[in-house]
């Protein structure tokens, strides 16, 4: 039976505004407006069956120019260290992302904290191309532990908005969908007129306090 972890995400990189909106209550409003462009290109995800064993992570999530399986981790702490069956899974995620060509992530959420309590890591492929050969380049790999064993730790992983920010923008307006281009020409208007109000003259009473 999925998470309810598992569902949030699900509902978010399937264009569900309301699922959009419920993960991102706490951020900012540029964060949301990054967020949201999941909306204008969803993904089809597929709830993988069994505890990812075979590769498949937990979920699937594909769209017409790029596909990756996704393990969804939940916990309290900032670091997940994987051993035994977690181990196993990361082994068969990195084997079958080698042998189909796919990048394998990891959703690393994080419970009890403020904003944007997802992070985002990919295992590391040494074979890939097109559309995720460029978008590996974004998205960090797992940190290494002392003795050069892959683990979690959230505070090195990608926001979760900032992964849709990349992996939905368009390629018109400089790489940002409308929606950003709303948001951020919303703060623009905002500034323009605090700088109208700063440039206003003075009444005359008050030149005398400024004189």
């Amino acid at each position: 039976m999925a998470s309810s972890y598992e569902r949030e995400l699900r509902a978010v990189l399937a264009g569900s505004a309301d699922g959009v909106r419920a993960v991102t209550r706490s951020c900012t409003e540029l964060q949301r407006a990054r967020a949201m462009q999941v909306i204008e290109r969803p993904f089809l995800v597929v709830r993988a069956a069994g505890s990812g064993m075979d590769g498949s992570g937990d979920l699937l999530a594909l769209r017409g120019d790029i596909c990756f399986p996704i393990e969804v981790k939940t916990r309290a702490d900032k670091k997940v260290y994987l051993s035994g069956q977690m181990w196993d899974q990361y082994e068969s995620m990195r084997k079958i992302g080698e042998r189909c060509a796919l990048m394998p992530l990891y959703a690393h959420r994080l419970k009890g904290v403020r904003g944007d309590s997802w992070r985002i890591f990919r295992i590391d492929t040494d074979n890939l191309s097109g559309p995720l050969a460029a978008l590996s380049r974004r998205i960090p790999t797992l940190p290494l532990t002392r003795t050069g064993k892959p683990h979690l730790d959230w505070d090195e992983g990608l926001p979760l908005h900032q992964f849709l920010g990349v992996v939905c923008r368009t390629t018109e307006n400089n790489g940002l969908s409308r929606l950003v281009q709303d948001a951020l020409s919303i703060k623009i208007e905002v500034d323009a007129k605090s700088k109208e109000i700063e440039n206003l003259p003075l009444p005359s009473w008050m030149e005398r306090f400024h004189s």
